[in-house]
Order: structure tokens, then C-alpha cells, then sequence
């Protein structure tokens, strides 16, 4: 344990103290935390196996993830589908789960082994899109602004949309052994959800309300507001979860709620404090995904997962988003390019590190394999291929 502290805090020193020479290079945080967690990795090989698979790893994962999502959510401006609503729209409702279904073909053919739950499962770790390791994508200005804004959305409410199938194929997977049929599933799976969207809208809504109150009568201090900000997700993760609801989809609708709802000037400012929190959280998990690469590389290589994962991160993501913006007024160039731009992070890591604690052996490791090669896949495309090839891009507005 006093190793891997160590290093994380080294590592989170380092960067810091060179976090601008980094953006020039685009070496992000999460690349950083890689390697150190790989290196680490090497000295607690024999033991991270049982210490990822335990109650205790499994809360804090789901905590981690329960704020994450709030805070995407509440990073979404500009309405509900943010300034892009048509492109959002079209990403969210119809290239998603055409990924969703996709992923689940294509590992049918290369992954014969798993059932079609276990494949369910897989496919929501591998599709949600996160910009943590590639967050230059969201600021380049080379990308149209548009695109830009509808990535942003995307990035923000896909893992909280996708949390609940992946509840769903869960409950399924995990209970094969006991012939749970899918409509057993969705009796578990689906009571937990509607908790979880009242308990979200429900402390969402009273919050925010709470808190325009206060601050107009000049009750609050400008920290006070940061602080009470950090307390809503956990407050509801912890409230959905202790009358059986799932606790991170109620922290997701809750920052959507909050967000909405919440009238303030300086509202940016005060998601200052949960975002960096939010951040440090994010780097955690990146040193964990380092450390679990070891365990992955020595026991589970295989090129049918390898090219699973090279599918997922091109055919899987790029033909669903095209064909989803088809017939919009998108154009063609800017389709491939929303395609292209779906990097992969903290959202498939824990989702992946869940599927591991959750399902039995054999399935455990296929979800951990195909987190770490779609992940790692994208850390490569995304702060390597793409940066090269960006700048030729033709800048359409």
C-alpha cells in the first residue's frame, strides 16, 4: 500500500510542477499515470488480482464513478443537449446503441466463448467515450466548434445512459449459473434504475432549490457553495443506494437536475472545487488501469481481444456515428470526424474493474482484458494518431 501512495503522489507532483511543458507535448495526466502505475505494477503483480476483486475495491470504484458522472453532467452547457442539440441527439440516441449492438456482433464472432450477457457486458465498458486522456480534442480549434460541443455532451451523459444496460447485463451475466432468464434481469435491474432516477431528480431538485434560496439572501459564502456542491453526489450515491436504487445513475440525473435548475452567475466557479476533485479521482484510476496493464500483458494476451479492440475503436465507433448523422446537416467530412474523435477512459476503466469484482472467473477476465485493450488502444490512437492527422482537417463551421 505505502508504494503505490508514493508513487502516485510522485506522479501527481511531477505533473504538476510540469503541467504546461505537458499540454505543449500532449502528454496528458492520465498518460503519465499510466506509466507509473505500469511500473509499479510489477511490484505488487502477485497481489493486485485479490485486492482489485473485494467489496472494499468495489464501493470505492462505484463512488468514484457516481462522482465522475455528476460532474459530466453539470458540464454540459447550454440546455439539455447542450449548443449542438441535433448532433447530441443523433450521437446519444441512435450511434449509441448501434455501437452497443455492433460491439456485441463483432465479439460473437471473435469471443465465441462468452454469452450473449457477458458480451452486453463487455460492449458498455468498451463504447462510452471519455475525453479525459485527450482533453486538447474538446479545445483545438482546428475542430469545428459544433462538433466540438456535441463530443462534449456526448462525453458527458453516454456512461450515465449506458449505466443501467450495463446494471442490466450484470444482474444476467452474473447469474448464469442459476438460469436467470432477461426478464428476471430486468425485474432486478430496472426497480433499481427508477430508484435511482427519483432519489437523483428528487435530491437534484432540492438542492439546487435550496441553494438559489440561500445565495440570493446572502446566507452562503463562495466556498460554501464550492463545499455544499461536493456533498450532492455523495449524499445522493449513498441515499440510492441505501433503499436498493444504483447509486452512480442517480448521481448522474442528480447533476443533470442540479445543473438545470441552478440559478447563478458564478456557477462556474463554484464547480471549480468538485471538478478538481473530480480530476484527482480520474488520475487514480488511470495509476490503477497502469497497474492492472501488468496483470493483463502476463496472464490474458490473445489477438482475438486485441482485434476486437482495434474494431471497437474503428468500425465499432465511426459506422454508427456516420450512419446516425446521416441526413443531417453535417457534413460528410465532419461525420468521420465525430467518428474518429471517441476516445476511451475512467468510464470503461470502472466499468471494466466492476465487471471484474461482479462476474465469475473467466468472464471477469474477458471484461478486464477488453477494458485494457480498448483503453490502451486509445491512449495511442487518441494522443498519437489523431493529433498528427488534426491539423490537415479542413475547418468547417
Amino acid at each position: 500500500m505505502t508504494l503505490p501512495l508514493i508513487t502516485i503522489c510522485l506522479a501527481v507532483v511531477c505533473w504538476s510542477l510540469l503541467a504546461a511543458k505537458f499540454e505543449q507535448w500532449r502528454v496528458s495526466a492520465p498518460i503519465l499515470m499510466v506509466v507509473a502505475g505500469v511500473v509499479t505494477g510489477f511490484t505488487v503483480r502477485g497481489t493486485l488480482s485479490e485486492a482489485l476483486n473485494t467489496d472494499v475495491a468495489l464501493a470505492i470504484a462505484e463512488l468514484i464513478l457516481a462522482i465522475l458522472l455528476f460532474v459530466d453532467a453539470t458540464e454540459v452547457k447550454g440546455g439539455l443537449f447542450g449548443r449542438a442539440p441535433r448532433i447530441a441527439s443523433r450521437l446519444l440516441l441512435l450511434a449509441m446503441p448501434l455501437s452497443l449492438a455492433a460491439a456485441i456482433l463483432v465479439g460473437s464472432w471473435l469471443l465465441p466463448g462468452l454469452s450473449w450477457a457477458v458480451l452486453l457486458v463487455v460492449a458498455c465498458v468498451v463504447v462510452p467515450i471519455d475525453f479525459a486522456p485527450a482533453s486538447w480534442i474538446v479545445r483545438d480549434r482546428k475542430i469545428p466548434q459544433r462538433v466540438r460541443d456535441a463530443l462534449n455532451v456526448e462525453g458527458g451523459y453516454n456512461d450515465g445512459i449506458i449505466s443501467p444496460i450495463f446494471i442490466f447485463g450484470l444482474v444476467l451475466a452474473g447469474d448464469l449459473s442459476h438460469e436467470k432468464t432477461p426478464l428476471d434481469a430486468l425485474g432486478t435491474a430496472g426497480p433499481s434504475a427508477l430508484k435511482a432516477l427519483l432519489v437523483g431528480i428528487g435530491i437534484g431538485a432540492v438542492l439546487a432549490w435550496a441553494t438559489n434560496r440561500c445565495e440570493r439572501r446572502g446566507l452562503m459564502s463562495e466556498q460554501s457553495m464550492r463545499i455544499a456542491l461536493t456533498a450532492v453526489p455523495v449524499l445522493t450515491y449513498a441515499a440510492a443506494t441505501g433503499i436498493g436504487g444504483n447509486g452512480f445513475v442517480a448521481a448522474f440525473i442528480a447533476g443533470i437536475t442540479y445543473s438545470y435548475l441552478r440559478r447563478s452567475p458564478t456557477f462556474a466557479l463554484q464547480v471549480e472545487l468538485i471538478d478538481d476533485i473530480s480530476f484527482v479521482l480520474g488520475i487514480v484510476m488511470w495509476f490503477v488501469f497502469g497497474m492492472v496493464s501488468v496483470l493483463v500483458v502476463f496472464t490474458q494476451f490473445g489477438w482475438e481481444m486485441a482485434l476486437f479492440a482495434l474494431a471497437t475503436l474503428t468500425v465499432i465507433r465511426v459506422l454508427p456515428v456516420v450512419v446516425s448523422l446521416t441526413g443531417s446537416d453535417v457534413p460528410r467530412p465532419q461525420r468521420w470526424l465525430v467518428g474518429w474523435l471517441g476516445p476511451r477512459g475512467t468510464t470503461s476503466i470502472v466499468f471494466g474493474l466492476l465487471a471484474f469484482n461482479r462476474l465469475g472467473t473467466d468472464d471477469a477476465e474477458a471484461a478486464l482484458t477488453a477494458m485494457f485493450y480498448v483503453v490502451m488502444g486509445s491512449l495511442i490512437v487518441h494522443s498519437v494518431v489523431v493529433p498528427l492527422s488534426t491539423p490537415i482537417l479542413k475547418r468547417r463551421n
